[in-house]
């Protein structure tokens, strides 16, 4: 057991019963260098429980704590809490976000790394010309005195002089201002700023801003050793980030703790990092590019390059119509290009435009080139012959071809082709892409590096499940339901029609559920979240149901900003707000009392069950055929789309004092489906205690049960309740 001197990092009075078991049983598994699967409901205070421990273990180890988030209101939350240890154990903290976000002059990452070595150099030119001043002035006071051989080494002196003034000239045209500032001036007062608390990036920005300083590589210098790192999922999940992050850290993988919040994110967070993708806009400026080359290589890349374009450009005419392509807009639009018995439809019209020496051979070739193209760039923008830092398409074009013969037919790879519209040229153009189907492939080796990680969910279960997604070997397993009374709450199934795709049409379904939104709506004394199983559907409902009660309509779309939405809508003390399960209103957003006081669950969510999602399921079945189970289905659409529906549950009871309704609209929920429909119900899924507080109800005695439920809870106004 832990001696429990952990506490010393609890910035509170005491914590919760659950949440001390929670740190106790984090820190003996750390002390294991055990990984921890951590799933605890709205109240539990996950972040805590598991910073608490990971801090003290690491201050005992020499170790630092990275916690990490891809939901912006946890990010805040993070740094919330940090505060609060700092106040009553002082930890040295750093919040780091992308150089993008960060950068005061706003350049890329290829730009800025050229302006850093030319600053650099330029610094380091300085300082020479400065020792070779004083050494000036040292020989013309020895030649003025008559010493011999002086006047001699001082016009040696006055040529180098001459010669750096000359570097210092070509150099300046590249040199960040704000680096500079860091190369030169005395920064020790900006890491006792820094240190004095925990800061925000854009307290780091406006601190630099105001000095003129790089906000960003200052960080990057005050990491080292620290004891708490807050930072996005791209610095661990993307190899290249993660390796240049830990030496920012000064810390080999193993002196790593890692703790994920919203772990149930990690399995699409890691796919968009694993998965590579080439334009054909970049294939263009490819074979541009090797049009103004002088170089013998040159054919060999536009035989594999140019091959590409073509076979790309085939695919698309191939497989869409004119007509289709009008019809393109400037979303992304798949198109299947894969096939179950050979090479996807890509890469076998690849292979039948080609013609050369050999496709290895060229494009060991090709990347030859792009290598040494994209080094004369770096060298033109570093000796100021150009104002920007050219990216060689050449190499990016070649080094993706190459990935695309090597690991297409690979399993877990899928070839996707895409195509969307240019909202500038108005033209159409295709992007391939090599999806990657199963997480663990890049969540794995992350897991095996570092001393311990805790992932941490509302949404984990099923354990064994998640572990197969990420890859985790014997993790320790902790979850902890809601802590707040029962009888603050009421979870209705309501026994509707089950929504397949072949019911939503129908006019009978959709009056019916139009009037459970109508009575759900009433009977709420206070707002109403609506999710739906997309943003067509919320806005089917929405148009049936606006002007139809007396309550302000809100209706989300994809693009809006979830802030704005989140203010506008609970400005309102009656409203209700029409979305989609899978926007991102459903987690990280936090809504208080009447602010949403109901939510309702309208179907079973799950998400478009397009080429990639088959693919997906496709790659567990093969990677899981042991587990005795339809791991495809279960995997990749089930077990994801119920961990959704439960994060839109959560966005009501946020406290021990409020209270409030939640309900999903389709007979699939009820404990009747699970006896009929077999595997049709989605009840099973769902854990057993939150099964367990699911009331099965009529679409017409729902208003009723909410009347008197919000009655019990003495929730209406001197009006009372409307009438049911």
């Amino acid at each position: 057991m832990a001696d429990e001197g952990y506490l010393r990092f609890f910035p509170y009075d005491a914590p919760y019963e659950n949440q001390h078991e929670a740190m106790d049983r984090i820190y003996n598994s750390l002390a294991r260098e055990q990984d921890v699967l951590f799933e605890g409901a709205c109240g539990t205070g996950k972040t805590l429980s598991a910073l608490v421990p990971a801090l003290e273990y690491a201050r005992e180890t020499g170790k630092t704590v990275v916690i990490t988030t891809n939901v912006h209101q946890q990010m805040r939350q993070f740094i919330a809490e940090a505060r609060a240890i700092t106040r009553k154990e002082p930890i040295r903290a750093v919040v780091f976000k992308g150089k993008r976000s960060m950068c005061h002059i706003d350049v890329g990452y290829e730009e800025c790394q050229v302006l850093r070595d030319t600053t650099r150099e330029y610094v380091e030119t300085e300082q020479d010309r400065e020792q070779l001043e004083d050494r000036q002035q040292e020989l013309l006071e020895a030649s003025q005195s008559g010493e011999e051989g002086a006047a001699e080494a001082r016009s040696a002196v006055m040529d180098e002089l001459e010669t750096l003034g000359d570097d210092l000239a070509d150099l300046e045209s590249n040199v960040c201002e704000h680096y500079y500032n860091n190369l030169t001036a005395d920064t020790s007062e900006f890491f006792s700023w820094l240190f004095a608390d925990v800061r925000t990036p854009d307290d780091v920005y406006d601190y630099a801003e105001q000095r003129k300083l790089c906000g960003y590589e200052l960080l990057k210098e005050g990491m080292e050793g620290v004891d708490l790192v807050v930072c996005n999922y791209h610095h661990l999940l993307d190899p290249m980030i993660r390796e240049q992050f830990f030496r920012w850290l000064d810390r080999d993988p193993e002196d790593i703790i890692v703790a994920f919040d919203e772990a149930h994110n990690i399995e699409d967070a890691a796919r968009k990092h694993a998965s590579k993708t080439l334009t054909q806009n970049t294939l263009d400026q490819a074979l541009d590019e090797l049009e103004d080359a002088d170089d013998p290589r040159k054919q060999p890349a536009k035989n594999v390059i140019g091959a590409f374009r073509r076979a790309l450009e085939n695919v698309l005419d191939d497989n869409l119509s004119y007509g289709e392509k009008k019809r393109i807009k400037e979303n992304w639009k798949d198109v299947t290009i894969a096939n179950d018995d050979r090479r996807d439809d890509l890469t076998l019209a690849f292979l039948q435009q080609y013609s050369g020496q050999g496709i290895s051979q060229d494009l060991e070739q090709a990347q030859a080139l792009g290598a040494a193209l994209d080094q004369t760039y770096e060298d033109n923008y570093k000796n100021g012959d150009t104002t920007t830092r050219q990216e060689c398409q050449t190499l990016q074009a070649a080094r993706f071809i190459a990935l695309w013969m090597e690991e297409g037919a690979k399993g877990g790879q899928h070839p996707v082709l895409s195509v969307r519209r240019n909202e500038q040229t108005n033209e159409v153009y295709a992007r391939a892409e090599l999806y990657t189907c199963i997480p663990q492939q890049v969540t794995r080796t992350l897991f095996e590096e570092v001393h311990a990680s805790i992932l941490m969910s509302a949404t984990l279960r099923p354990f064994d499940v998640f572990e197969d997604v990420v890859g985790l070997e014997d993790p320790a397993t902790m979850a902890y339901g809601l802590q707040f009374p029962e009888a603050n709450r009421r979870t209705f199934a309501v026994e509707t029609p089950a929504l397949f795709s072949s019911e939503r049409d129908n006019p009978e379904t959709q009056a019916e559920i139009a009037d459970v939104l109508r009575d759900a709506i009433r009977m709420t004394p206070g707002n109403t979240l609506v999710f739906f199983p997309s943003y067509s559907e919320a806005e089917r409902y929405f148009g049936m149901v606006n002007g139809t009660v007396d309550a302000k309509l809100f209706r989300d779309e994809p693009g809006q900003s979830v802030e704005e939405m989140r203010k506008a809508f609970s400005s309102h003390d009656h409203a209700a707000l029409f979305t989609s399960l899978w926007g991102t209103l459903t987690e990280g957003v936090s809504f208080d009392g009447n602010d949403a006081r109901s939510v309702v669950v309208v179907g079973v969510p799950y998400p478009h069950l397009n080429d990639r999602m088959e693919a997906v399921q496709a790659a567990y079945d093969a990677a899981f055929s042991d587990r005795g189970r339809d791991a495809g289905w279960e995997y990749a659409v089930e077990i994801p789309t119920v961990r959704k529906t439960r994060q839109a549950l959560g966005r009501v009871i946020r406290s021990p004092e409020d209270f409030g309704v939640r309900a999903l609209v389709d007979k699939r929920y009820t404990e009747a489906a699970r006896r009929d429909m077999g595997k049709y119900s989605v009840r099973g899924t769902f854990p057993p205690e939150e099964r367990s507080e699911m009331l099965d109800i009529a679409p017409d005695k729902l208003k009723f049960a909410m009347l008197n439920f919000y009655g019990d809870m003495d929730a209406w106004g001197p009006d009372g309740p409307p009438a049911p």
